[in-house]
C-alpha cells in the first residue's frame, strides 16, 4: 500500500457514515453530525452538531439515542427549538473549542432551489483535531465559499432534488483536490448508491464511498 493510500485509510478509519448525511466520528472526542435514524447502542456522543433543523438532521429521538449529562449540542439557532440540555448556538463564520477539537462553521444553502435559503443561517462545519480537518459541507448547492474550506476530508452530498448532484460535488472535489471525499445525502429519503458511485467514478482515488 502507497504512503498516499495509507494516509487516505487513516483519514477515512476515524469517520463512520451511519446512512443518510449523519456520520460519527472517532477523534479525540466522539463526535456525531446530523444524527437520523440511528440504531440502537451506538457509542454516547462527546458532541452532536445539527447543521440546520430539518426533521432529517436534527432529530431529537435520535438525538436522545446517543447523549448523555455530558454531551454538548452544538446546533443552528433555528435548531436549539428543538432540543434542551447543554446547547450551545453557532452560525456562520463562528468557531466554537472544546479542548482539542474546533468547530468552525461555514454557509450552506441552495443557489438554484429553494429548500435550503441562505438567509436562514444554516451550516456546514469543519471539525479540526489538530492532525485531520473534516469538512461536512451540510445540505448545500456548490456555493463560491466553498473554494476557501481548507480541509483534508470532505463529506458531500450527491443526490440531487434538495442538495447537490453527484456532477456538481464531483466538480468541486476535483477544483479544490482534498485528500479524500466521501458522498452522502442518499439511500433515505433521495438518492442512492448509484450517484455515490458516479461520483467516486468522476473523482477517482479521492473517493471513498463509506457503507
Amino acid at each position: 500500500m502507497s504512503k498516499k493510500n495509507k494516509r487516505m485509510n487513516s483519514l477515512t478509519g476515524k469517520i463512520h457514515r451511519l446512512g443518510h448525511a449523519s456520520f460519527r466520528l472517532d477523534l479525540v472526542k466522539t463526535i456525531y453530525i446530523d444524527p437520523y435514524q440511528l440504531a440502537d447502542n451506538l457509542p454516547k456522543a462527546d458532541i452532536i452538531i445539527c447543521t440546520h433543523s430539518h426533521f432529517d438532521h436534527c432529530s431529537p429521538e435520535d438525538i436522545a439515542k446517543i447523549r448523555d449529562a455530558k454531551t454538548t449540542l452544538v446546533v443552528t439557532a433555528d435548531s436549539a427549538e428543538k432540543v434542551s440540555g447543554n446547547v450551545q448556538i453557532i452560525a456562520p463564520g463562528e468557531s466554537l473549542v472544546f479542548g482539542k477539537i474546533k468547530i468552525e462553521a461555514v454557509p450552506a444553502y441552495n443557489t438554484n432551489k429553494s429548500f435550503h435559503p441562505k438567509e436562514n443561517g444554516w451550516i456546514g462545519v469543519i471539525i479540526d483535531d489538530g492532525n485531520v480537518r473534516i469538512y461536512h459541507t451540510g445540505d448545500t448547492d456548490l456555493i463560491p465559499e466553498m473554494k476557501n474550506v481548507d480541509a483534508d476530508v470532505w463529506l458531500v452530498p450527491v443526490s440531487g432534488t434538495y442538495v447537490m448532484t453527484a456532477e456538481e460535488a464531483a466538480e468541486i472535489i476535483n477544483e479544490v483536490k482534498p485528500a479524500a471525499a466521501v458522498p452522502m445525502h442518499y439511500g433515505a429519503i433521495v438518492g442512492s448508491k448509484a450517484d455515490a458511485e458516479k461520483f467516486a467514478e468522476l473523482v477517482g482515488e479521492k473517493a471513498v464511498i463509506l457503507e
